[in-house]
């Protein structure tokens, strides 16, 4: 299926590797130039020079903190001056540091507003007008906690849900201007983060990586992790000229984790 995205220009943000780069490549092989962003410059730099010798779309990065309000605005302007529009965006991040609620303090939650939320807020006001131009489409990249908590990321469920309601809200808020906002719920896609976090649980409870992964496989009902290819190509979709129709809407890409209704 033909997406549309040929020509089409995307700013996918935390996209040097994991979900972000996934996303992007994805875009890529659509036909889409893309803007990228990463803390460390030189690894987004390399995803750039990768991305351009597979794909032959232009490419651009920049080296951007997105707790950091000035880089954001950097980011809005670069996009207008090397391509003129924006037609979709990627809001992705890292997700903030596992632990429970008594072990974080006022600091570690201020971290993860600003990363994790206000990050989203910001990047989405930025580039409205932008987007607004020709009806764009945002995606959110958020996790299955927004759905089911998950223990020992008090942090992550707080602010990922947050995301959700933002989206849900700026759904119907921006729907006159044509602009449609999804977001997708990785459940357990093999990425760092998620080597992160079986690392730490194995850590926290005297066991094997090994032994960590065969217990998250039982509760996945396709008995295996996702890759992120797999939620890349959905994410593509809501990004497209493809998708007209949805919009507020929460996709799970996690082998079936998830429940609840």
């Amino acid at each position: 299926m033909d997406l549309y995205l040929t020509g089409k220009t995307v700013v996918v943000t935390a996209s040097s590797k994991g979900l972000g780069r996934a996303v992007a490549e994805q875009l890529a092989a659509e036909g889409a130039h893309l803007l990228l962003c990463s803390r460390n410059e030189d690894s987004v730099k390399e995803t750039v020079e990768d991305i351009r010798r597979k794909y032959k779309v232009k490419v651009e990065a920049m080296a951007v903190d997105l707790s950091e309000p000035a880089d954001i605005d950097r980011l809005v302007t670069y996009a207008d001056d090397h391509f003129g529009r924006v037609d979709a965006l990627v809001c992705n991040s890292g997700g903030p540091p596992s632990g429970s609620f008594l072990s974080f303090d006022d600091a570690a939650w201020e971290k993860a507003f600003t990363g994790n939320l206000m990050s989203v807020v910001r990047l989405i006001r930025g580039f409205h007008p932008k987007l607004k131009e020709h009806g764009g489409r945002i995606v959110t990249i958020a996790s299955t906690s927004v759905k089911t908590p998950i223990p020992g990321l008090v942090l992550s469920n707080t602010f990922r849900t947050g995301v959700l309601g933002l989206m849900k809200t700026l759904s119907q808020e921006l729907a006159a201007d044509q602009i449609l906002l999804n977001t997708v719920c990785p459940g357990r896609i093999m990425t760092d983060r998620i080597v992160e976090l079986d690392s730490a649980k194995a850590e926290r409870e005297q066991i094997t990586m090994e032994e960590v992964q065969e217990t998250m496989v039982r509760d996945i009902p396709l008995g295996r992790y996702g890759e992120p290819h797999e939620l890349a190509s959905i994410a593509a979709y809501l990004l497209s000229p493809r998708n007209s129709y949805m919009t507020g809407s929460v996709f799970y890409v996690d082998g079936g984790a998830v429940k609840s209704l």
